[in-house]
């Protein structure tokens, strides 16, 4: 028999509030949080997934706008709403290979973000792990092509995959 990840055997034994406040980096959305830790107890990392895909897909669109404000700008290290640190340090290391490049290509991806908070009145959200500017870029001018209602359902899966990275690397936390 398996033993239970020692971050989700702690996670499980916390009051509701706390556990919701723990988990809350991991996607940005209050409603998310407490949604995920009314759950509890969740005994392995496959469940802890499942039960935070379903629950991010449920969610109204405000959650969602919650959430994609609670991330920095790609490119940049501060998000538009009060985003906690650990939520900070992850998205400075999810964006590692776009903070790290050139300033050209960095003024491309911060041009390309105007545009696109312009025509859909959010942050251009999308999964950055690995992506370089330029991928970036190109996956942002592709989507500016996407009608709103597509955009939203995008921005929103982008989001989910980043929940779902997060998940892991907060479970291997301790």
């Amino acid at each position: 028999m398996q033993t239970m990840n020692k971050v989700l055997a702690r996670w499980n034994s916390l009051d509701p509030a706390t556990a919701a406040r723990e988990v809350l980096p991991c996607c940005g959305s209050q409603a998310w949080a407490v949604a995920l830790s009314a759950r509890r107890p969740i005994t392995d990392e496959a469940s802890l997934i499942e039960g935070s895909t379903s629950i991010w897909l449920a969610l109204p669109e405000e959650a969602w706008q919650e959430a994609f404000e609670s991330h920095p700008r790609i490119g940049q290290t501060q998000a538009q709403t009060h985003a906690t640190e650990e939520s900070l340090r992850w998205s400075a290391q999810e964006q590692r290979t776009a903070l790290s490049e050139d300033d050209s290509a960095r003024l491309a991806l911060k041009e390309a973000n105007l545009r696109y908070e312009k025509k859909f009145g959010r942050i251009f959200i999308v999964c950055a792990t690995g992506k370089t500017s330029a991928e970036m870029l190109a996956i942002l001018e592709a989507r500016m092509k996407n009608d709103a209602a597509t955009e939203l359902g995008e921005a929103a899966e982008q989001l989910r995959q980043i929940t779902q990275l997060r998940l892991h690397r907060w479970l291997e936390s301790e």
